[in-house]
């Protein structure tokens, strides 16, 4: 499978946009580089009393229009570009829907499906101490990413607090609600991916009801996908997890399957399917194919496989440039991650707000601003998508316009304050 660096795919994504909107030298220059860049290591003492030196990132790519904002991810193959790529993602991410953040993002390099709780408890806390001359509530709010959760964010939080000498819960989004997490922010990824779908189905005068639904990854967006679609009348076929899929042309019963992975590790040991492998979940027979792991993923070596109608990203990168091309030829509508997953950033986006006022939101208040945010990011970004057609004169795709109305948003911004000095 071609692996393309994610940093050159986001930068690539950035170029077409901008030459198709005519952006300014200057500011080609100023949005395709990130802002600052922290690379940090140190050591964690592990169980059986060794030292282990871990290394730590965190990027931020643009600040023009708020605080920087975005995930922090565990994992043994996070890389300097990978976090380059997903903090200019999060710029775009945060501009698509109209908030007021920039883009960041941060990771380390771990392994921590092997690694106990205290020590990822150590290690969280060591981390969040090394980058804490870059976080805070007015400059830079980190969130759960891959295999992060709401106990990485606690820790974070109470770490930073400890160094204040008093409790700081907006630092941090994806939190627990007991410490000043939100309502709705587990799920809403995946929510705001279901908003999103229901109205590209309404645009072609169909509803979600009956349409078969694969789903690539079965982590937190993954999962709460497979359970809303269903709960909103699709048919889910397939899911899959890093240990491999499962596919059943006549539906999975989504709940078993939650049951089975939280008790087993793996959606594989579900009986009444065919088991499949873990990429084979992007090329079954579906309506809408939904992928919910990391980048990279349909790429020029499986894009012309896919068979859905859709393509929902809720993961971030997943499809790279030639595989979006193929997938357009195909006639295969994309539904882009900066437009798709934005769900998850729009709900840190009203924790934050609730920790900085000190006033909580109930559930109906959070899905309805989350409703309106995503229905009317899609309409602004299908908006963009007529006008650049018109202007043009031949096919854009959906990613390029929702790229193209970032950039503006974001370019406006960094015009109005100026270069400084």
């Amino acid at each position: 499978m071609t692996s393309v660096n994610p940093w050159e795919m986001a930068r690539q994504q950035f170029f077409q946009a901008a030459d198709l909107m005519g952006l300014e030298d200057g500011l080609r220059e100023v949005l395709s580089t990130c802002k600052r860049e922290l690379t940090v290591h140190f050591p964690v003492k592990m169980d059986d009393g060794s030292i282990h030196v871990f290394t730590g990132y965190r990027v931020q790519h643009n600040l023009a229009r708020g605080p920087a904002k975005g995930g922090i991810r565990y994992a043994s193959d996070v890389t300097l570009d990978e976090v380059r790529a997903l903090a200019m993602w999060m710029t775009w991410k945060c501009a698509v829907v109209g908030i007021p953040f920039g883009g960041a993002k941060g990771g380390v390099v771990c392994d921590p499906k092997h690694m106990s709780p205290r020590e990822l408890e150590n290690l969280t806390r060591r981390y969040t101490t090394e980058i804490s001359l870059l976080i805070g509530p007015e400059r830079d709010i980190p969130a759960p990413d891959v295999n992060t959760n709401p106990q990485v964010m606690a820790w974070i939080m109470d770490t930073y607090s400890m160094h204040q000498g008093y409790s700081i819960p907006g630092v941090v989004t994806g939190k627990p609600v007991e410490i000043g997490g939100s309502i709705g922010r587990n799920d809403a990824t995946s929510r705001g991916c279901l908003y999103v779908t229901q109205e590209a189905l309404a645009d072609r005068g169909e509803k979600l009801t009956g349409q078969r639904v694969a789903i690539q990854g079965f982590g937190n967006a993954g999962m709460y996908a497979a359970e809303l679609f269903a709960q909103a009348g699709a048919v889910i076929v397939a899911v899959s997890d890093s240990k491999g899929g499962i596919y059943n042309p006549r539906g999975l019963d989504v709940e078993r399957v939650i049951y089975v992975k939280a008790t087993t590790g793996t959606v594989v040991e579900y009986r009444d399917a065919e088991r499949i492998g873990h990429r084979d979940v992007l090329e079954v027979p579906c309506d809408i194919l939904i992928p919910a792991a990391v980048e990279n993923q349909i790429t020029k070596d499986n894009a012309d496989r896919v068979r859905a109608r859709i393509v929902v990203e809720a993961a971030n990168g997943p499809t790279t440039p030639e595989a979006d091309a193929i997938l357009w030829d195909k006639g295969i509508f994309i539904l882009p991650d900066v437009l798709a997953n934005a769900g998850g950033v729009t709900v840190s986006y009203f924790e934050w707000v609730q920790d900085l006022y000190s006033f909580f939101w109930d559930d109906r208040r959070v899905y309805g601003e989350l409703e309106h945010i995503m229905r009317r990011a899609y309409h602004d970004v299908m908006n963009k998508l007529g006008t650049l057609q018109k202007q043009h004169g031949r096919r854009v795709d959906p990613r390029q316009a929702a790229q193209v109305l970032a950039i503006e948003r974001v370019a406006q911004a960094t015009r109005i304050r100026g270069i400084y000095p």
